[in-house]
């Protein structure tokens, strides 16, 4: 079997270490421009300092409309913390003010998402930068314009690079996005691995689905956003392609996740059958086909080589072929059309990866994507809402954000109070000066450990002591095996490079170079490094201290979202199963003839009301995995009901599974049986918690054979997200 492309190889292609480097670039320009050419190296680091703030701002991936407005508004809020923090840090006592003030304000910022939060943890990072030494009032303003410049700076260099390489961000993104389709489908070919444990497998499935639809998401709204213009030149010849691949990788997501299958009936049934391993080698080519796909992509190169996998579907067919001949058709019916299904989504997907594979062979064209722009496209799109009342209402005890704000601020000033009563009782001096020039590191570890989830703050507070570790260590070793100055400024600028780059990807890894870039930075201001080593190492353990204990203060636990979580993924299905039985019904009706142009207009809308309805089921899931997950991460004693919301997890991921399977085959049918309909009426019933008694058996004739499965099975879990809603009370 071939090997996976090498993660390092994916990262050095991928957004993630572009967007590092187009950071480390436009944070260290104004130091190399003024420092190094106007000799201003003081404010060089302070035009620095607010273009690294900016820089948070500009994660890579997702819409460059959303980074600029999210940026300028960084540079304005920044400007404005520089100036109040640096108002505040000569007075002794307005400080304890402005600080905690300032670490509730911009902690609420998470009420906006994740990209408020980046907003309010980049204006954080100013206010702790900024209180680093007390200001003269007479250089504020002067230290605040500074900050600004270097703000604006940043904007400008990230926008006009975004210009300039605009078709190389859009690939990456999408490359991203294939890269985690790749892993979710060599993630479900394990299934047919007979040694492989499926409960292990379905976690693994999980967690994989969770992150594919969340990069294939970011993938949405960069590529949907940036759509061709229809002028015909070689910008929209680029984005039709790209479009192309984005619609068939959505494509083959609906084939694999209408896959579902009782893996343990199949092992069961056939246990000896190699075609459990045609199926799980095909499904692992297929991934590899979809990562070669994705590395080009990113290398903007056309494809070269493939797996093929007609070996294994012919050998599949062949296998089936002797089942049919030794009657397991009529023995076991369902099995039979279970095996058949699995055959066809396997030639689906292939067809599918074989279309995206030509995409990148041939040159650019725009064959087949007008009937894909349509502007029900921007319906796919991730809405962002910002409102003041947005912060407004949640300052009540009951909002997670409003406790999280709470969290942050005792945090710091805990550590503003501890870094004082240990300066005043080493040193003897005044409290205020040594407070602003030692406090910050320990606020700026809070500020960075500190997360709304107790499990993201402890896993957090973990990675970010093992990687201040290494890197104090990996900096000792540096300082005493060389004194070469260009050598410590190569180290710096690779450490500030791939600090920036792995933040998302690993951050212990991330946390090892940004320490060893700071602790360069300081030697270059202070060739005395040994002291700072040790300050940065006892500075980080206080504030991860203060962190994990503050987590106890008024925490909000996971299992708070469990049950309206459980109730949002329910929803979603009720509602794509409600919406994929009109699309159903409709293109029974079409095909039948007799369509008005006013009917057509239903049907296109049905079309894309059921995707729609596809789109929102994955978000929906992937959200309450990802908080059952975190939830898992808790102390035992804030664990409830695991079994039960284990239960509802994996029952809806059945049923929308299943829904994706059954919807098509009801759209092909001529009319659908009695027995038929009196199941979707039953599901729907069940699923709006009303008494319903499913037929107990339904037809199996023909093509009605591939949908006794499917059907049963979402019956089956429609009992139990009733059952498992009741006990928890969420009915």
């Amino acid at each position: 079997m071939a090997p996976r492309i090498p993660q390092l190889q994916r990262f050095f292609y991928s957004h993630y270490f572009y967007g590092g480097l187009r950071k480390s670039l436009g944070t260290l320009l104004p130091v190399i421009l003024l420092g190094g050419v106007f000799k201003h190296y003081d404010v060089g680091m302070i035009a620095a300092m607010g273009a690294l703030c900016v820089g948070i701002i500009d994660q890579p991936g997702g819409p460059r409309r959303f980074r600029k407005n999210e940026m300028l508004g960084g540079i304005v809020l920044g400007a404005l913390t520089v100036a109040i923090t640096g108002f505040s840090s000569s007075h002794p006592v307005l400080i304890w003010f402005v600080v905690p003030a300032l670490c509730f304000l911009f902690s609420m910022f998470t009420v906006f998402g994740r990209r408020g939060g980046l907003i309010g943890f980049a204006c954080l990072l100013l206010m702790t930068l900024t209180m680093h030494t007390p200001l003269p009032p007479q250089r504020v303003l002067i230290y605040s314009a500074y900050s600004l410049i270097g703000g604006v700076f940043y904007f400008v260099f990230s926008v006009a690079l975004s210009r300039l390489l605009w078709y190389r961000e859009e690939q990456q993104t999408l490359s991203v996005a294939l890269f985690a389709t790749a892993d979710y489908i060599a993630t479900r070919s394990h299934f047919y691995d007979v040694h492989a444990d499926l409960d292990v497998c379905y976690r693994n499935l999980i967690r994989a689905q969770s992150d594919m639809a969340d990069k294939q998401q970011t993938a949405r709204d960069m590529v949907l956003r940036e759509l061709p213009k229809g002028h015909g030149g070689r910008g929209d010849l680029l984005r039709a392609n790209l479009l192309n691949i984005f619609v068939d990788m959505v494509n083959l997501l609906d084939n694999m996740v209408a896959t579902h299958t009782d893996y343990a009936t199949l092992r069961r049934e056939l246990p000896e059958s190699d075609t459990l391993l045609y199926a799980q080698d095909a499904l692992y080519k297929i991934s590899l086909n979809i990562g070669r796909i994705a590395l080009n992509i990113s290398r903007n190169r056309k494809i070269v080589r493939r797996s093929s996998v007609k070996a294994e579907l012919r050998a599949f067919e062949y296998e089936l072929e002797l089942y049919r001949k030794h009657g397991l058709d009529k023995e076991k019916p369902e099995v039979y059309a279970l095996l058949v299904q699995i055959l066809r989504r396997l030639r689906n997907a292939a067809r599918i990866v074989e279309r995206m594979a030509d995409y990148m062979r041939t040159p650019p064209s725009t064959e087949s994507v007008d009937a894909r722009l349509d502007k029900s496209l921007t319906r796919f799109l991730t809405r962002q809402e910002i409102r003041v009342g947005m912060l407004t209402s949640n300052l009540r005890l009951d909002s997670s954000h409003f406790r999280y704000a709470i969290r942050v601020t005792v945090a710091a000033l805990l550590g503003m109070t501890i870094t004082a009563v240990l300066a005043q009782f080493i040193s003897g001096k005044d409290v205020a000066p040594t407070l602003m020039a030692h406090s910050y590191w320990i606020i700026l570890t809070i500020l960075i450990v500190m997360k709304p989830g107790f499990a993201l703050t402890r896993q957090r507070n973990g990675w970010r002591l093992t990687g201040t570790l290494i890197g104090c260590a990996a900096a000792f070793v540096l300082f005493g095996l060389t004194k070469n100055p260009d050598f410590y400024l190569a180290a710096l600028i690779v450490s500030c490079i791939l600090g920036n780059s792995l933040v998302l990807l690993n951050y212990t890894v991330a946390s090892v170079f940004n320490t060893l870039f700071v602790l360069l930075v300081f030697h270059f201001l202070s060739p005395s490094v040994t002291l700072v080593i040790g300050e940065r190492l006892a500075d980080t353990v206080i504030g991860c201290a203060l962190a994990l204990i503050c987590s106890y203060v008024l925490p909000w636990w996971e299992h708070n979202f469990m049950g309206p979580l459980a109730q949002a993924a329910k929803t979603a299905n009720q509602e794509y199963l409600a919406c994929g039985l009109r699309y159903a019904a409709l293109s029974r009706a079409r095909r039948d003839g007799g369509f008005s142009a006013e009917d057509e207009v239903q049907y296109h809308e049905a079309d894309v009301a059921w995707r729609v309805a596809r789109k929102n089921v994955l978000t929906a899931f992937g959200n309450f995995a990802a908080a059952f997950y975190r939830m898992m991460e808790e102390p035992v004693t804030q664990q409830r009901n695991v079994p039960n919301v284990n239960n509802l997890l994996i029952q809806n991921h059945v049923l929308a599974s299943q829904i994706s399977a059954s919807v098509p085959i009801l759209a092909a049918l001529e009319n659908v049986p009695e027995n038929v309909q009196k199941s979707l009426d039953a599901i729907q019933a069940m699923l709006d918690d009303r008494d319903a008694t499913p037929p107990a058996s339904i037809e199996t004739d023909g093509e009605l054979a591939t949908l006794a499965y499917p059907l049963k099975q979402m019956v089956k879990a429609a009992q139990l997200i009733r059952q498992e809603s009741n006990t928890l009370g969420l009915a």
